[in-house]
């Protein structure tokens, strides 16, 4: 699942899976993403850091929460690269942290590291 306020930052990396052989959903937001994730099971999640509703790190405090996503791999992708937000981050269960802009190719050794497609 890719989780970000921007559509066209979300089909960027939706393309660059989707490619690699992944099945992919959207949200437009912490709240929108875990409305979504409720009655099925995603492998994987890719959320930016700063959005309306609920950002990043709320989302990963609150779908930790879930046992079905308790161990389920978070990704930042975000241009935050602050020592302290990404520490707040790896504290709150994110498990990787990718910084925009990003090439696909980056993207896709992240996600290849934390799932199978």
């Amino acid at each position: 699942m890719i989780i970000d306020d921007s559509a066209s930052l979300r089909q960027v990396v939706a393309i660059s899976l989707r490619g690699a052989g992944y099945e992919i959903q959207e949200a437009a937001d912490g709240r929108d993403a875990l409305d979504k994730l409720k009655g099925q099971k995603v492998n994987l999640m890719i959320c930016d850091l700063n959005m309306p509703n609920l950002d990043g790190i709320g989302f990963v405090k609150e779908v930790k929460k879930m046992p079905l996503y308790r161990y389920t791999p978070i990704i930042i992708l975000t241009t935050e690269h602050d020592e302290n937000i990404v520490k707040a981050g790896q504290e709150a269960g994110v498990k990787a942290w990718v910084l925009k802009p990003f090439q696909p190719p980056q993207m896709l050794a992240a996600v290849a590291k934390l799932c199978l497609p």
